[in-house]
């Protein structure tokens, strides 16, 4: 199927499909699958436990607040390290629909926007952001992130604002207080003691709210109190056009231990913030040591030591510098290499949280920051090491300069991804890519680099990727890549190389099969056409024993080439075969664009494969299999012809009607029927389910092993055909 089709925006320029699949087999798909619309309080979007994302949107909802629109999107943090990245919608009937996942644990905030530019918020989804009036959250749960949910009631603290005055200027913060804090009376304090407290600053631009909205702060805090987990203290939360010198700072402790029940001895005084937040809390700890025990810097850019001399620690009243940072992503990485040399030159001794391999500069990040840091304030602890599965810095990312990367630049599986000059007068530029979950389609923005248009993503899993840029709504190629997809001309590749993509990688040369062009006749396109032939290592053209043939294929929107160029079938089969995995035979892929498939394909297709090749002509040595709309003319040779091929297989097709099928015939001649199909955000998976009864009820006998992760794409066909290959020609 064309990729618009899988949960993907059709930007401008993508070709449309045949005239014949759009009367014929997808006007099936379309009336089944077109949702009704949704009342008005209906939710927009729909998230499982397990993290999968159904969304439906209604148009008149749509158009009401924007205006028409040519494209939908919901964009959000759904990116590779919670990257922002925009995730298209497909408008059937009267809504825009998707679904996406599964999504990793953790907080997603989103918006919905339309035609790049007309952003409006998800009227159905309570939870916003107070600093993004568009934005809204959902919380996808797990066991990595119990301490983001809300806490038992009861057991939290309470959240209030606090107003002060900075020289002519009010400001205000927020104050968490722990379970059981007591007040100052009227005249002071009854009782002496204080609590210990915590300045936690934000980054340039962002709003103490978003310590709470995107960070979840308050549960964080409410949760390791409850546990037991933290001493109990006060956490001020400033926002980032807050204490930006010492002056303002200075400012708003006053004000703090005016109004709270707080000690004032700086053994008790601990700052941490997040990206610029972090540099300043990493510079009052640093040039003035005497001020607080304990500096935690989340994403900080800081590169110099500033004041004091080098010594064993930053002051002898300096108990804990704990720096924080993310992946390659992460702006601060590269300060950070720069910092921890700087402190190691000048002896000061500070802890390091590791990188964190799955998060960028953003508060999915932060939030596990805050999760790791609370707990170590006005207390001993032993355990001054990394978090779990955090790793080393290994010097600084700097990728080629501007103009001379290579299409894509690929390391240690981020890959950065550049525009030549040609779009540099462009207002809206991503790449559009199968780099979301389970191989769905997200479109991550990029940003300009001088007269192009740049970024890094990652870190991606091995495997194979293809992508192509999105310029203003309108699909372009990246004409550095010399990578080519035929029937997309508009998409480029690229391959991260490792254990879990070995068998979609090139075997050493001249260990493999050959692939070669079949010209043949059809009589049913009136036209000379072509298929892809794949033979294996050693075929033997004269051997007595003909070879079975699997005859595989494509679907709609795509040709014969896809398989090699998409499916990476040419690597699968030789890797199998070399593996001793796969029985010798011959794989034909064949041009199904047709009205008659069942015709072009004995009539055509076979005879030509059985004149150029030795291969079989028995039904046990013959196999059918297809994807999608070849999925569904597999299944109609299966009924209109059972016994003919003794292996078939179907990936994310749907039997449909069983009227006049010979269910008896089909068990006799097949000795293996097995489907496939995607997960949830398989556009087809409702049509494939719904076969199953079908299947059932005539008695056929079929094979279903459960769903395979991902959507309605190659990452799912890929995998469908390693499993598949293997089992033909062995019963």
């Amino acid at each position: 199927m064309t990729l618009f089709h899988h949960g993907g925006l059709r930007p401008k320029g993508l070709r449309r499909l045949s005239a014949v699949i759009a009367a014929g087999i997808m006007a099936i798909a379309a009336v089944s699958l077109t949702p009704r619309p949704a009342a008005a309080d209906t939710p927009w979007l729909n998230v499982s436990d397990d993290g999968y994302v159904s969304i439906s949107i209604p148009a008149a909802s749509v158009e009401a607040s924007v205006g028409q629109v040519s494209q939908l999107a919901v964009e959000g943090n759904f990116g590779p390290s919670f990257a922002w990245a925009e995730y298209g919608l497909t408008r059937r009937g009267d809504v825009w629909w998707g679904a996406l996942g599964p999504l990793k644990p953790g907080l997603y905030s989103y918006q919905v926007t339309g035609d790049d530019t007309k952003g409006l918020k998800d009227p159905t989804n309570a939870a916003g952001v107070a600093s993004k009036p568009l934005w809204s959250t959902f919380l996808v749960p797990g066991e990595s992130v119990r301490l983001l949910a809300d806490a038992p009631q009861g057991q939290g603290g309470k959240v209030e604002t606090l107003t002060y005055r900075v020289k002519t200027q009010e400001r205000s913060a927020l104050v968490w207080t722990p379970p059981g804090y007591q007040a100052k009376g009227p005249k002071g304090p009854k009782d002496p003691k204080g609590y210990p407290v915590l300045f936690l600053q934000s980054g340039e631009g962002r709003s103490a709210t978003d310590w709470l909205d995107l960070g979840r702060a308050e549960q964080i805090l409410d949760n390791l109190s409850a546990r037991g987990s933290m001493e109990p203290m006060v956490v001020v939360i400033s926002g980032g056009d807050g204490p930006a010198d010492d002056k303002e700072l200075k400012d708003l402790r006053a004000a703090v231990a005016d109004r709270y029940r707080v000690l004032r001895d700086p053994a008790h005084q601990a700052i941490a913030g997040v990206s610029e937040g972090g540099t300043r809390a990493l510079r009052a700890a640093l040039a003035k040591p005497n001020d607080f025990a304990y500096a935690g810097s989340f994403s900080g850019l800081l590169t110099e030591i500033s004041g004091g001399k080098p010594g064993p620690a930053p002051g002898p009243g300096v108990k804990l510098v704990r720096l924080y940072t993310g992946n390659v992503t992460d702006p601060a990485y590269n300060a950070t290499v720069r910092l921890t040399k700087a402190l190691d030159r000048a002896r000061v001794r500070y802890e390091f949280d590791g990188v964190n391999p799955d998060g960028g500069a953003n508060w999915n990040a932060w939030q596990e920051n805050l999760i790791d840091f609370v707990p170590r304030l006005f207390r001993t602890v032993r355990d001054h090491g990394p978090s779990a599965g955090h790793g080393q810095l290994k010097g600084e990312f700097t990728p080629p300069a501007p103009g001379t990367t290579p299409t894509p630049f690929v390391r240690d599986g981020f890959v950065t991804f550049e525009t030549t000059t040609d779009f540099k007068d462009a207002e809206h530029v991503t790449v559009w890519a199968n780099d979301a979950p389970g191989g769905s389609w997200l479109r991550v923005p990029m940003s300009r680099d001088g007269d192009r248009w740049r970024v890094t993503i990652g870190p991606l899993d091995p495997w194979f990727y293809y992508y192509q840029w999105i310029v203003d709504r309108v699909a372009v190629k990246d004409a550095s890549n010399p990578t080519k997809v035929t029937s997309e001309p508009n998409w480029s590749s690229f391959f991260i190389p490792g254990e879990r993509s070995r068998l979609l990688s090139d075997v050493p040369a001249g260990r493999g099969g050959k692939v070669e062009s079949l010209t043949y006749h059809s009589d049913v396109a009136n036209q000379d056409r072509t298929a892809l032939v794949w033979t294996p290592p050693g075929y033997d053209a004269k051997r007595a024993e003909p070879y079975p043939v699997l005859y595989l294929q494509h679907g709609s929107g795509q040709s014969y080439t896809d398989w090699v160029e998409m499916g990476r079938a040419k690597q699968i089969l030789d890797h199998e075969y070399l593996d001793g995995k796969l029985v010798p035979m011959v794989v034909v892929m064949g041009n199904g664009n047709v009205p008659d498939f069942t015709k072009e394909l004995l009539d055509n297709i076979v005879p030509a494969a059985r004149t150029r090749y030795n291969v079989s002509g028995d039904p046990s040595g013959q196999a059918l299999a297809g994807l999608s709309m070849g999925g569904v003319q597999t299944l109609g040779v299966l009924k209109a012809y059972p016994g003919r091929f003794a292996y078939v297989a179907a990936f994310s097709a749907w039997f449909g009607d069983g009227t006049g099928v010979d269910a008896a015939a089909i068990n006799k001649g097949t000795k293996m029927l097995r489907l496939y199909v995607g997960d949830q955000t398989d556009f087809v998976q409702p049509l494939f389910m719904g076969s199953l009864p079908t299947l059932d009820s005539l008695g056929i006998r079929y094979e279903f092993d459960g769903v395979t992760p991902g959507p309605h794409g190659w990452d799912v066909w890929q995998k469908n055909l390693i499993d598949l290959a293997p089992r033909l020609f062995r019963r």
